[in-house]
């Protein structure tokens, strides 16, 4: 399951998902793009590897990395309560 985490004012959304049984959580960045569809990555919190990059520039790249690595706190504890809105009691 993915639970809703970030809507940026670009339209990139980011969701994640619940903690799984090794510990890792899945986060993963989306964007629409009018020439390709989507751009996308995927980010394994808590060791924070990257993969299957997809239409990002470095620019935007670095700043995803940036906005995972100072909530990834928050993201880790939402993914052990149901996700935000679990943990937020909404």
């Amino acid at each position: 399951m993915m639970y809703p985490f970030l809507t940026l004012n670009d339209g990139t959304e980011i969701v994640h998902s619940e903690m799984l049984e090794n510990k890792n959580v899945k986060v993963y960045i989306e964007k629409p793009d009018e020439k390709d569809g989507f751009h996308s990555a995927v980010c394994w919190l808590p060791a924070y590897e990257w993969e299957d990059i997809c239409g990002f520039s470095q620019a935007e790249l670095s700043k995803y990395k940036e906005i995972i690595t100072s909530t990834a706190h928050l993201i880790l504890q939402f993914s052990q309560e149901g996700g935000f809105d679990s943990a937020s009691n909404f």
